[in-house]
């Protein structure tokens, strides 16, 4: 197996966790703040939501990094 065979191997892997990671946060209140419900505008993230927002971060990192490798290497 090749090098560049590799590395797409392994950004497509790190897409799909990205996918499903974004897909995994919650949305905000929504809309319940203008019809009266609570949901501030600022809310601190806790356990599950906290990581599953870290794991973004390093992913769209990762993701990135693996991009930038492929233009060069490619």
């Amino acid at each position: 197996m090749s090098m560049l065979f590799f590395l797409n191997l392994v950004q497509v892997l790190i897409s799909v966790l990205l996918v499903a990671a974004i897909l995994l946060q919650q949305r905000g209140g929504g809309l319940s703040p203008v019809f009266g419900g609570e949901g501030g505008a600022y809310r601190t993230r806790r356990g599950m939501e906290k990581m599953v927002f870290r794991a973004t971060i390093v992913l769209v990192i990762l993701f990135l990094l693996t991009a930038i490798l492929n233009v060069i290497l490619g």
